[in-house]
């Protein structure tokens, strides 16, 4: 496998696990100090703590699946990689992508002893203020991949 389909195979395990409200599952994809910067600001340094703060969400909140599009992968070096996806969410009993929560996504990833970890995990909203237009090409980008 090369190593950009490997990038795009931890990136996708983390969606899976995050679609699957599988917080054990998405805390492992980490290095041991690997970052999480959630979409509200909210930040985990570690896999305990990710773990931490991804377990209480999936109990207590319906957590909506992720729709995503890996738009880059780049290498910084052999072992380091960087990917930028996009992504939409389909709320619980709907069928489209909410707009108001589409984002940017940004994985730093590192090779150690020959396995891919997430070194930076970061969500960054996608609300383009004043700017609807693309707004709304992000979205019909996405729902793109719902049929």
């Amino acid at each position: 496998m090369s190593c950009k389909l490997e990038i795009q195979k931890l990136y996708e395990q983390w969606i899976e696990a995050w679609n699957r409200r599988d917080a054990e599952g998405m805390a492992a994809l980490f290095g041991e100090e690997g970052v999480q910067i959630g979409y509200d600001g909210s930040m985990a340094i570690g896999q305990e703590a990710i773990l931490s703060h991804l377990a209480p969400i999936f109990e207590s909140h319906p957590t909506a699946p992720y729709v995503t599009k890996v738009k880059d992968i780049r290498f910084l070096g052999s072992d380091i990689a960087f990917l930028r996806a996009i992504a939409g969410m389909v709320p619980p009993g709907e069928s489209d992508i909410e707009t108001s929560v589409n984002a940017h996504h940004t994985v730093v990833a590192v090779r150690k002893d020959n396995h891919w970890f997430i070194e930076l995990f970061q969500n960054t909203p996608a609300q383009f203020h004043g700017r609807p237009e693309l707004v709304e090409a992000m979205t019909i980008e996405l729902r793109e991949l719902l049929s």
